[in-house]
């Protein structure tokens, strides 16, 4: 028997809804900011993909040759490809407000409900503006999202790659291991303090540098007093003060979008992609540490310019789906998911066309119907709308068909009575209401 690749999975009816559900209001709430859909290819050539993205994350891409001979990988996140298409797109007015979601690939090392190596992401970008606005932006789409979603209790935690510079020259660390020693403070969270300490050793950093950088990125907690405190250590590295006037920019924009009070600064964020030039940042669920960052991203000055593109700003965040599932099925948040079906429709005998006809009228009205297409007899099929967690069956056989009625059945008060077609939309609303009916341009 043929099973899912590791890393990979089946999602079912009943979890693809809860995905769906993430989906449906991360688009609302994207949009609600001006933002526009945006797709690129699953497939993009390993040259555009290694560009920027680090060793590790290298090492994890799905790499193959396809039939012209080419090297070709699958996307590791979404933001390489609208990177690529920007640059090569010089007549696209800026600045370019995207969201997209869809599948990326990394060959990690799997594990339940945090790593998989197929997953989705939904992520917003703001490309064209070089102002922490726009970074106070895509963190309160992300923010605004989830407590939607129901995750209300969050914490966002921010730092600047370019603090991070200034305590490798602080620390008196050589300046090319810059990289690297972003690289190793990003395994925090994995590998703790002393595994951190042994990757910046293994570099080739002196005793002295290992301590002091780890001493610097202990600093977090309040943004006001943190920010104050690495301005006197970094009072003579001008890369390193400039990381922290754009924090404090940012943090000004937040408290006037209303999620200040999440922010906190914490010197140990690194993330792990090389990419990032500025501000970075991650959103965590309070009470649900061991899920990881629900949320995370920064700003990359840089990469559009690196795709061929002219010099090119941009900032972005990603929402990791899987994460934000299994934070929501911990806190009971889709409770409310039912079966994704309204009505099931039961011909029976010569009664099928019009059972087609019904069906018809109740679509229109905005009910999702399901109409069994087996030729069954009843109780089979009143046997199967069980199954399938419906709560109303809507039964038209050739007696019913003639008089002009339908057996509209209650599955959960297992009552049952006869009703004109005329009526049959407010009958069966009485029972279940429809979902809000949606247009093809919503």
């Amino acid at each position: 028997m043929f099973r899912p690749l590791r890393g990979t999975q089946d999602l079912p009816p009943e979890e693809m809804a809860k995905r769906l559900r993430v989906f449906e209001v991360f688009r609302e709430v994207a949009e609600s900011y001006g933002y526009q859909p945006f797709e690129a290819p699953s497939m993009e050539s390993w040259e555009l993909l290694t560009l920027k993205s680090g060793e590790e994350v290298a090492r994890q891409i799905y790499f193959f040759k396809d039939k012209a001979g080419r090297d070709v990988g699958l996307r590791f996140d979404l933001t390489i490809g609208l990177a690529r298409y920007v640059a090569s797109r010089r007549d696209l007015p800026l600045p370019f407000k995207r969201y997209s979601i869809g599948k990326v690939w990394r060959y990690e090392r799997p594990s339940a409900g945090r790593r998989l190596r197929e997953f989705y992401q939904a992520d917003v970008d703001v490309v064209g503006s070089s102002s922490p606005l726009s970074d106070a932006e895509v963190i309160a789409v992300a923010v605004d999202c989830l407590r939607r979603l129901g995750l209300r209790d969050l914490t966002v935690r921010v730092n600047d790659r370019r603090i991070l510079e200034g305590f490798v020259e602080v620390s008196g660390a050589p300046k090319e291991f810059s990289l690297d020693v972003f690289r190793a403070i990003d395994k925090l969270d994995k590998i703790g303090e002393d595994g951190v300490a042994e990757e910046l050793r293994k570099l080739g950093l002196e005793d002295g540098q290992v301590e002091r950088l780890m001493e610097l990125i202990s600093a977090r907690g309040d943004p006001d007093r943190v920010l104050s405190e690495l301005e006197q250590t970094l009072r003579d590295v001008e890369v390193g003060l400039e990381g922290c006037r754009v924090l404090r920019e940012l943090l000004e924009y937040s408290e006037h979008m209303g999620i200040g009070d999440l922010l906190n600064v914490d010197a140990s964020l690194a993330r792990g992609l090389d990419y990032y030039t500025g501000p970075i940042f991650e959103v965590h669920v309070r009470g649900e540490e061991d899920v990881g960052s629900v949320a995370g991203g920064g700003r990359y000055d840089t990469l559009i310019q690196l795709c061929g593109g002219r010099p090119t700003p941009a900032t972005g965040i990603s929402l990791g789906v899987e994460r934000v599932v299994l934070a929501m099925e911990r806190k009971g948040l889709f409770s409310d998911l039912g079966p994704g079906i309204d009505v099931y429709v039961a011909p029976v005998g010569a009664g099928v066309g019009k059972a087609l006809e019904v069906s018809g009228v109740l679509r229109e009205a905005g009910f999702r119907v399901y109409v069994d297409v087996m030729g069954r007899r009843l109780s089979k099929q009143l046997e199967h709308a069980s199954k399938l967690g419906v709560r109303v069956v809507v039964i038209v056989g050739p007696r019913e068909a003639q008089k002009g009625v339908v057996a509209l059945r209650d599955m959960e008060l297992e009552a049952q009575r006869e009703v004109g077609l005329e009526r049959l939309v407010e009958e069966v609303s009485s029972i279940v209401q429809p979902p809000r009916r949606r247009g093809l341009s919503s």
